[in-house]
């Protein structure tokens, strides 16, 4: 049916060119800016989850710098400790020439001084950023990670790479009292096949550079002391591993000495408990100290002592340089292994900033060359749907030709 009034072809040409044009606009929108989603209006999941991806990358790339330099801080100090190695070798090769009779020990010894000195420039200055890992005591840790888990929470992950002390200082208790360490449990006696404790109590006091840790008793008429004064960054535990190490460095086959860190250093204890696996002889004394006011010892501390002018002092040294040796090649150890460790997980991160960018790009990237070819196709139907609209309003038109 012909009518004046409406024109259904014209309106359908008409809702069809505004169709087109709508595509049109989307696909030089995508042209124009590169991407088919960019905006939350053109796909709300899609750009959800490509925002969050992109908050992720930033922080990775965050971590990478972090890595970065986390590792080129412990790369300072594991070439500071192998160069101290290398002169603690040195040192060996003078105190094995003051074994002979024929030589100047006076001279040695000062060749051994000089290269004591050079050890105590290299910890002084070896330090990146103002850090020192071969100074104190404690740990760095690096930001190495964010995981994120299924609910959107995100934790930091965390590399640490243990201090290793290598100055030459000489460890020594202060006079000031420190409440951290407390009564041994019992009566102070641990009976022939009974046990005994120490608690270190970390919610009266904490661990301060200096505070100094002692145990002493008596066993088999024969008196026992070992004692720890603490370094920076140490904690209730790293002083009770240390006095646990010494109490087994003892070599009393009779005693086991067992060590319960404590869960948190800020408030719970640790415990180290005394076994005396002996069914005759009792520890007749127990003591315990808390000092303040201490110098920590280093640990190459036992360079102080080194003293090759006499024959006794060459042969107690060449049996020292060896301990002195492994310690700094221990040290050396550790920051190898953490400084792979910082170079393994920067490797990984920047491989998987990689990858979250380009599965950030396939989702919301467009295809240019798809694009493109839509475009012409677009342009081509616009055409043809103003032909069609135009053609569609002459329809009325064709109306009057009846009342000629």
């Amino acid at each position: 049916m012909a009518s004046v009034l409406t024109n259904t072809a014209a309106t359908t040409a008409l809702q069809t060119l505004r169709s087109i044009n709508k595509n049109l606009g989307q696909v030089q929108d995508q042209i124009s800016t590169g991407k088919k989603v960019a905006t939350a209006k053109d796909d709300a999941a899609v750009f959800s989850i490509t925002t969050i991806m992109k908050s992720d990358v930033s922080g990775f790339r965050a971590i990478s710098e972090t890595l970065a330099l986390g590792s080129s801080t412990v790369a300072v100090a594991r070439s500071a400790t192998e160069a101290i190695s290398d002169l603690l070798v040195d040192i060996k090769g003078r105190i094995v020439k003051s074994q002979e009779d024929n030589v100047d020990r006076s001279v040695i010894q000062d060749d051994i001084a000089q290269l004591r000195n050079q050890i105590v420039s290299i910890v002084n200055a070896a330090q990146f950023n103002g850090l020192n890992l071969i100074k104190g005591g404690g740990e760095v840790d690096v930001l190495a990670s964010l995981d994120r888990a299924a609910d959107g929470s995100v934790t930091a992950n965390k590399i640490s790479v243990a201090k290793q002390d290598l100055q030459t200082s000489v460890q020594a208790l202060g006079t000031g009292a420190d409440p951290a360490i407390t009564a041994v449990g019992g009566t102070g006696v641990a009976a022939a096949g009974g046990t005994q404790t120490i608690t270190l109590d970390g919610s009266v006091s904490a661990v301060d550079e200096g505070d100094g840790f002692q145990v002493g008793f008596t066993y088999n008429a024969t008196a026992y002391s070992v004692a720890y004064v603490a370094r920076d960054g140490d904690t209730i535990n790293t002083v009770a591993t240390q006095l646990q190490t010494q109490l087994d460095g003892l070599g009393i086959t009779d005693f086991a000495f067992t060590l319960a860190p404590a869960a948190d250093v800020t408030t719970d204890s640790a415990v180290i408990t005394f076994t005396n696996n002996n069914a005759t002889n009792a520890v007749t004394l127990l003591a315990e100290t808390g000092t303040s006011g201490g110098t920590a010892g280093g640990g190459l501390g036992g360079l102080s002592s080194i003293d090759v002018s006499t024959e006794a002092g060459a042969n107690t040294a060449l049996t020292d340089i060896e301990g002195l040796i492994n310690t700094a090649v221990d040290a050396a150890a550790v920051f190898g292994q953490g400084e792979s460790r910082l170079e393994i997980q920067n490797d990984f991160v920047t491989s998987l900033i990689a990858n979250l960018n380009n599965g950030i790009g396939a989702l919301v990237d467009a295809d240019l060359q798809e694009a493109s070819a839509r475009l012409q196709s677009l342009q081509v139907q616009q055409q043809l749907g103003i032909q069609s609209f135009s053609i569609a309003n002459q329809a009325p038109q064709n109306i009057l030709a009846l009342f000629r």
